[in-house]
């Protein structure tokens, strides 16, 4: 495999920082990763456009946003474009620092190989393992797609391949052909986005409770007895006079 060069970091596109760690439960923060030419910014533009687009220039990292609806729910949606090539073990630090940057800011993941690449295939596990050396403590949800499902005549990656990785690895596995089955592709990334807005439900109620406070109930019981000093005169005129 041909080894990427670029200087600097590859995340061209700016990413916005909120200035808080508040995250709306709404945005959803998606990368995609894999090695070169297994169909990554294909994917992304028939997911976000329904159009097949079969050539596209090695990319330096592209980031897409679009509000979508998934299940009726409108989400602000983020994909991170990677470019591939990136070998955890041999590239320079600065790439694998581009990298981590990516994979530290983004929610959840999907890792693309090709049917018809061998090494495409073998690059998905060192990139799951480094998400989850970045995210040690996360559940953030990984799928993994073996993409150009529909050139079977140049398959070099079994089916039973996928799977096995996945169940290993402990993530789903989807065989798809962006370029004939756009329902696929939808599905995918349909999925994906469910899992983070669940991430977004558990943690969201945590933070709640540490930002909005709770009432407090020495004030419940500070007008209980006011009240009732209130009333004790009233009570007590009765009993005075006899």
């Amino acid at each position: 495999m041909r080894p990427l060069s670029m200087s600097g970091h590859f995340l061209l596109s700016p990413i916005p920082e909120s200035s808080s760690d508040y995250l709306l439960p709404k945005d959803i923060k998606l990368a995609v990763l894999g090695a070169s030419r297994v169909g990554k910014s294909a994917m992304i533009v028939r997911f976000l456009t329904k159009r097949f687009i079969g050539d596209y220039e090695p990319n330096t990292g592209k980031l897409y946003s679009r509000l979508v609806y998934v299940e009726g729910d409108q989400l602000s949606l983020q994909i991170q474009d990677t470019p591939g090539g990136v070998q955890i073990q041999d590239s320079l630090p600065q790439v694998v620092d581009s990298l981590s940057k990516c994979v530290q800011w983004a929610e959840g993941f999907l890792l693309v190989y090709s049917i018809t690449d061998y090494d495409s295939y073998l690059s998905i596990r060192p990139l799951y393992q480094h998400i989850r050396k970045v995210h040690p403590d996360s559940k953030a949800p990984v799928i993994i797609v073996g993409n150009k499902g529909d050139l079977l005549h140049a398959r070099q990656v079994q089916t039973q391949d996928g799977i096995q990785l996945a169940n290993e690895l402990g993530s789903l596995f989807l065989e798809i052909s962006t370029s004939e089955n756009y329902e696929d592709v939808c599905d995918v990334f349909q999925h994906l986005c469910k899992e983070v807005s669940k991430m977004h439900g558990l943690s969201g109620e945590r933070r709640r409770a540490s930002i909005i406070p709770r009432p407090r109930s020495p004030n419940m019981q500070d007008l209980k007895r006011r009240f009732k000093q209130a009333l004790s005169p009233k009570v007590k005129a009765p009993t005075a006079l006899g």
